[in-house]
C-alpha cells in the first residue's frame, strides 16, 4: 500500500470518527428544533445516496460480468451460493453459542421508552429509480446477454458508465458520507439509545460482536486456503467500509466506500471487486443473519420460557438463509425480510416481534458492518476459484476503456 493510499484510507477514518462524536455532542444536547434540522439534513443526504445506489450496482456488476467472459456464469452462481452458506453457516454458529451462552444469561425483561426524533422540517424526494434487488438483476441480465451476443457498443457503454458513476462515488457521495453519520448517530443520542439502554446494548452487542469478529476470522481464514493469497491484504483495507457500515446502518449505503476499499488490495482483480462486492452488497447479509439468529433465542426464553427446538431451528435457519440472500440492503433489511418465518416457523406473537425489531436496531450497524467486510472475503474465494493466474485482469484489458477513473478517497 502506497504512502498516499495510506493517508487517504487514514483521513476518511478520521472523517468517519469526528462525524459520529459530533453527531453524538449534538444528539446529547440538541432541542427538538435543532434536531428537526439535523433530521432534514439526513433525508436528504440519505435520499441523494439511496438514489444513486441501484445506479451503482448496474454500472459496476453489468461490466463486470462482460469482463469475466466464460467464467462469468460460474462466478454468479459461485457467489449466491457461498453468500448463501455464509449466511447458514453464521446461524448455525449463532445457534450453537446460544444453547451454550443464554441460559446462563440474566436477559432483562423490559427496555425503557425512547424520545422520538422530530420528523424533518425540510424534504427533498429523490426516489431510486429502480429497487436494489431490480437494480441487482437488471445488471446481470445485461451483462450477461451483452456477453453472450457480444453487443460491442453496449459493453463500450456499459464501460463509460462506470467511470461516469466511479467519479459519483469519488467526488459526490463519499466527502458527504461523514455528514451523514453524524446526523444519524446525532438521532441515537437524541432518543436515548446511546445512554438509556447502554445496559441492554452493551450486553446483547458485546456478543454479537464476538460472534461477528469469529465468523469473520472463518471467512478469511477459508478465503486465504482457498485463493493461496493473505486475506489481511484484503481485510486491513476496510477501516472506512467498516465505520462507514457502522454509521448508515445500511450495506446499499455502504457500497461505494467498500468498493474503494477492496479495489485498494493488492490480491483482488478490479474485475472481480466490480462483481462481488456490488452483489454481496445485496445478497451477503451473514453479521445481520448471525445477530438476529441468537437474539431469536434470547427472546424466546424470556417470553416464552424457552429455547425453540432444534428441529425448529434448522427450519428457521435454513430458510432464513435464503430469505437473507434476497433481503434489501438497507437498515433493518435482513429483519425486514425474516419477519414472515420469525411469525411462521418460530412462533413469535406481536409482542415478541416488537422486542425483536427494538432490540436488532440497536446493534444493526454493527451487524452491517460484519456483513460488508465479509464481502472481502466472498470477493478473495472467487479470486482464488476463477483467477489464480491472473487471467480475468489481463483478459479485460483488450475491452477496458482507457479513461478508466481510479477510486481515491
Amino acid at each position: 500500500m502506497s504512502e498516499n493510499t495510506s493517508k487517504s484510507e487514514w483521513g476518511l477514518i478520521n472523517k468517519l470518527l469526528i462525524g459520529i462524536v459530533v453527531g453524538i455532542v449534538i444528539g446529547l444536547i440538541a432541542n427538538e428544533q435543532v434536531m428537526s434540522v439535523v433530521s432534514s439534513i439526513k433525508y436528504v443526504i440519505g435520499q441523494f445516496i439511496f438514489y444513486t445506489i441501484p445506479l451503482v450496482i448496474i454500472a459496476f456488476i453489468a461490466p463486470a460480468i462482460t469482463k469475466l467472459r466464460q467464467n462469468a456464469n460460474k462466478m454468479l452462481g459461485a457467489g449466491l451460493t457461498i453468500s448463501y452458506l455464509s449466511a447458514v453457516g453464521a446461524a448455525t454458529m449463532a445457534f450453537v453459542a446460544g444453547l451454550l451462552i443464554i441460559p446462563h444469561m440474566s436477559v432483562p425483561t423490559s427496555m425503557e421508552t425512547l424520545r422520538n426524533v422530530p420528523e424533518a422540517a425540510f424534504q427533498l424526494n429523490i426516489p431510486p429509480i429502480m429497487s436494489v434487488m431490480t437494480a441487482l438483476v437488471t445488471a446481470i441480465v445485461l451483462g450477461v446477454t451483452a456477453l453472450a451476443t457480444k453487443a460491442e457498443a453496449i459493453e463500450k457503454a456499459l464501460f463509460e458508465f462506470e467511470n461516469m458513476m466511479m467519479m459519483v462515488v469519488k467526488n459526490m457521495i463519499i466527502p458527504v458520507l461523514p455528514f451523514f453519520i453524524a446526523t444519524t448517530f446525532a438521532g441515537l443520542a437524541y432518543e436515548g439509545t446511546l445512554t438509556q439502554q447502554l445496559p441492554v446494548f452493551l450486553k446483547v452487542v458485546v456478543l454479537a460482536l464476538v460472534g461477528h469478529a469469529v465468523w469473520l476470522f472463518v471467512l478469511y481464514s477459508i478465503a486465504g486456503a482457498i485463493s493461496g493469497k493473505n486475506p489481511l491484504e484484503v481485510i486491513k483495507h476496510y477501516g472506512p467500509a467498516y465505520l462507514t457500515a457502522v454509521g448508515t446502518m445500511s450495506s446499499a449505503a455502504t457500497l461505494p466506500v467498500a468498493l474503494s476499499c477492496a479495489r485498494k488490495s493488492k490480491v483482488l482483480s478490479k474485475e472481480t471487486v466490480d462483481f462481488m462486492v456490488p452483489m454481496g452488497a445485496t445478497i451477503h447479509l451473514c453479521g445481520s443473519v448471525l445477530t438476529e439468529t441468537f437474539f431469536c433465542m434470547v427472546i424466546s426464553l424470556m417470553l416464552y420460557g424457552s429455547l425453540p427446538s432444534f428441529g425448529t431451528m434448522i427450519v428457521f435457519i435454513v430458510l432464513f438463509g435464503i430469505f437473507a440472500v434476497g433481503a434489501p440492503g438497507v437498515p433493518g433489511g435482513t429483519v425486514m425480510a425474516s419477519m414472515g418465518i420469525v411469525v411462521g416457523v418460530l412462533g413469535f406473537d406481536p409482542a415478541g416481534v416488537a422486542l425483536l425489531l427494538a432490540v436488532f436496531a440497536l446493534q444493526d450497524s454493527f451487524g452491517t458492518a460484519c456483513n460488508v467486510t465479509g464481502d472481502g472475503a466472498i470477493t478473495l474465494m472467487l479470486e482464488g476459484l476463477f483467477n489464480k493466474d491472473g487471467e480475468l485482469s489481463a483478459e479485460a484489458t483488450g475491452v477496458e476503456t482507457a479513461t478508466e477513473v481510479k477510486v481515491a478517497v
